[in-house]
């Protein structure tokens, strides 16, 4: 599930450079009473996802699901996307183990369950980071980490294995999430 977060010099940096409205992302299930989202947006935990919708920029989200075939690999999924619980956020965008942010979660996650990817792993120097080069260099202290791989809310949006099935920005979307 992706979202717009509110806007923030970091979040207009992240649609920016991806040239994406995706600025967070986190991973959808069901208890045994509600509906959650997996999300790494300070420690890794698990927000109602009512709640999680109402944090986005307008309420808008977009539901994206594993394909038929993938489908099976879900439980593993979401028991990989626990293992993290708790681990604090990422603000560096790194793939270390230290800490992680929302993408690198599902990726994460995904690999861990699959052993396969889910998404393109990028640059930062491939992604249109010159306008938001302040806001890297703040975050950074200074540094700008070009050769950085990252994966980005886009690029997850982007992976073979899933399909869009729901936006609610758009009033013809189709509505498949019980299939």
């Amino acid at each position: 599930m992706f979202q717009s977060s509110p806007r923030t010099p970091l979040i207009d940096a992240i649609e920016g450079a991806t040239s994406s409205s995706f600025s967070h992302c986190g991973i959808v299930h069901r208890t045994n009473t509600r509906w959650v989202v997996i999300e790494a947006i300070g420690p890794v935990k698990e927000t109602p996802l009512e709640e999680w919708i109402d944090r986005g920029r307008d309420n808008r989200y977009t539901v994206y699901r594993l394909k038929g075939p993938y489908r099976k690999m879900i439980p593993s999924f979401v028991k990989a996307a626990q293992s993290y619980m708790g681990l604090p956020y990422d603000i560096h965008y790194d793939l270390d183990d230290a800490a992680i942010y929302c993408s690198e979660l599902v990726y994460k996650a995904y690999r861990k369950a699959t052993g396969q990817t889910l998404g393109r792993l990028q640059s930062l120097g491939e992604l249109h980071w010159q306008p938001y080069e302040n806001v890297i260099r703040d975050i950074e202290d200074g540094a700008l980490p070009l050769d950085r791989k990252m994966i980005t809310p886009r690029a997850l949006s982007e992976a073979a294995q899933l399909e869009h099935v729901y936006s609610s920005d758009l009033s013809r979307s189709a509505s498949k999430m019980g299939g």
